[in-house]
């Protein structure tokens, strides 16, 4: 057994990463667990072969928080944004649409259309903006209300009702929770159009766009873009990880690598240790974890510490695992019908329409695959061409809508079903089957297995309205502490959720802050 610490982090996802560096800044005594062999979690980078490497689940991203990039001085080791890209919405005859943040281009798209979609898009980056003292902070109680919490539903309040008028405001409410599907449907004619705004509210979600709440879904996407323009993930020391890493470090915080915590200890009531898969203990006067609320309390704390009721509500958080990932090896550069070389730099995403993507969705609700899955397709190397040999290029896909349990069990479907999507892909880019070196294809149950998200769901649970603010991930533990002591939650299953944009291990950074830090 080695001295106390103050503070444990189990996980060096990018949250537990942003929560040790803001702790560490603070003062406190901070080393932070991981079990892999690097730092990042879900956004590690992976590698197929000895040649090729992939930027980790999460192929896109936002630039972090303007306060924690401020806070943790990122740019100062060597954070930048990625490079603006636009989202491309495939057509399987080549009448591509080419979707930026403020204009919409493309054959066939009605005029209607084009001028609709720059005043749909800044009335809900307004409805995201309105919103933002809810994202930056900890959800705020609605009984017994502390001033904090008071502060900010004041804040909410004077955004919605001052900051977007009241015709605005009215629209905000009446559409909150509702679906995507009837929001688009008033409001577009184009369905190649309407699809790729469908994909985005309901992606890595179990939802459907018919389903209730996806407009709040499609809201905490665009909370991203309020900080600057979607970007691909391409490696490199400028990433978010790297940075956040030597932050850390140079605030005094301690990340060790290839260290499993097998279970947090727990005496009265009380969180004082973690135990390792090797037996050590480790004492700290507050651990932290990174990890999916479901495996945090289930598998790491166990249910015969938590009260009954408890237990039973964390048995029934709702996040089973909905998109697979398909990482490419190429030998060269894939030719999309209908788009130069230099479009495919940009975001390709197969969704033709919100038809297609529910008929998707319902095959996943009966443990099915279905034959014609959202694709959200990327090509790294196109950003950092040392990704892959010269000449070379990796491909990633996310693949939804994947059940976690598939009818029949993935044993003998998952190479089947990889090829089958490579088969997809094929109708839009005729010589990528002739390029393909090797691929790996991870289903939800093995990103379960390798990031011990339960079931896994990248969120570390859904985003639907009944688990989102003050209700994430359940009542009892909202506010990042729980009903242990001295143990709290910084990972995607707290609020504001999933993305990479470090808000969940800052608020919970602040929280442990707020109540007396390691005193």
């Amino acid at each position: 057994m080695t001295e106390r610490n103050d503070v444990i982090i189990i996980g060096a996802g990018h949250n537990g990463l942003v929560c040790a560096a803001y702790l560490a800044r603070a003062g406190l005594n901070v080393l932070c667990l991981e079990s892999s062999s690097s730092a990042g979690g879900m956004s590690a980078p992976r590698t197929l072969g000895d040649d090729y490497q992939f930027p980790g689940l999460a192929h896109l991203s936002y630039p972090v928080d303007s306060a924690i990039r401020r806070d943790l001085k990122l740019d100062k080791f060597g954070y930048l944004p990625g490079k603006a890209i636009d989202t491309i919405a495939l057509d399987a005859g080549g009448n591509h649409l080419t979707i930026g943040a403020n204009r919409v281009s493309g054959d066939g798209l009605p005029e209607s259309d084009e001028a609709a979609y720059a005043e749909f898009r800044k009335q809900y980056l307004d409805f995201a903006e309105a919103l933002k003292p809810l994202f930056g902070n900890k959800p705020p109680r609605l009984k017994n209300i502390p001033f904090a919490d008071k502060t900010t539903l004041a804040k909410i309040g004077w955004n919605i009702r001052m900051g977007l008028g009241r015709e605005t405001m009215y629209e905000l409410l009446r559409v909150a929770a509702i679906n995507i599907y009837d929001v688009l449907n008033e409001t577009f004619e184009d369905d190649r159009l309407k699809g790729a705004i469908a994909a985005d509210a309901v992606m890595g979600s179990a939802m459907g766009p018919r389903t209730p709440g996806t407009v709040l879904t499609w809201l905490q996407r665009l909370r991203g873009e309020l900080g600057g323009p979607m970007s691909l993930q391409s490696g490199g020391r400028s990433q978010l990880v790297h940075a956040l890493t030597q932050s850390a470090e140079d605030a005094g915080a301690t990340i060790q690598l290839n260290t499993h915590v097998e279970k947090i200890l727990v005496d009265n009531g009380k969180a004082f240790a973690v135990e390792l898969s090797n037996g050590e203990m480790l004492k700290a006067k507050i651990v932290i974890s990174n990890a999916d609320p479901r495996f945090t309390f289930g598998k790491l704390v166990g249910a015969p510490l938590l009260d009954a009721m408890f237990a039973n509500r964390v048995s029934q958080i709702r996040g089973a695992g909905v998109v697979a990932k398909l990482n490419l090896a190429l030998s060269g550069m894939p030719e999309f019908e209908g788009l130069a070389d230099t479009q495919l730099a940009n975001r390709l995403l197969v969704a033709p329409s919100m038809k297609y993507i529910e008929h998707a969705f319902n095959h996943s609700k009966y443990g099915e695959c279905s034959e014609h899955p959202v694709l959200d397709i990327a090509i790294p190397s196109l950003h950092n061409s040392s990704l892959a040999p010269d000449g070379h290029h990796v491909m990633c896909v996310n693949v939804s809508f994947v059940p976690y349990d598939l009818e029949g069990g993935w044993e003998d479907e998952k190479t089947t079903f990889a090829y089958k999507v490579i088969s997809q892909l094929g109708q839009y880019s005729p010589n990528l089957k002739s390029l393909i070196v090797d691929h790996e294809f991870l289903t939800p149950q093995d990103v379960e297995t390798q990031f011990h998200a339960v079931q896994g769901h990248w969120h570390h649970g859904e985003l639907s309205i009944h688990q989102s603010f003050m209700m994430r991930p359940l009542h009892g533990a909202a506010q990042y502490d729980t009903p242990i002591d001295k143990l709290f939650l910084c990972g995607a299953g707290c609020h504001p959720g999933g993305g990479l944009t470090g808000l969940p291990g800052r608020n919970a950074a602040k929280r442990v802050l707020e109540l007396g830090g390691a005193k």
